[in-house]
């Protein structure tokens, strides 16, 4: 049984292959989002604009919870 429903299974081979990249896409994606060293880079990124002054103060609080807020999910 095992080679008919290999040779039936053979034209979704493709899809398959694309659902398996795709997968592999978002993980990556979602590790480097949640990356605790890379949200405190950009934590840094923050305090950097903040003292220039590139960003105003409620830029700033806005960006910095939606970075802690991304910390906080990956630890759970």
């Amino acid at each position: 049984m095992g080679v008919v429903s290999g040779l039936l299974g053979l034209p979704l081979a493709p899809v398959r292959g694309v659902l398996w990249l795709a997968q592999q896409i978002q993980e990556q994606a979602e590790e480097q989002y949640y990356d605790p060293a890379r949200i405190r880079a950009e934590l840094e990124a923050v305090d950097e604009a903040r003292r220039s002054g590139a960003l105003s103060e409620q830029e700033c609080v806005e960006r910095e919870n939606e970075l802690l807020q991304r910390l906080m999910v990956r630890r759970t």
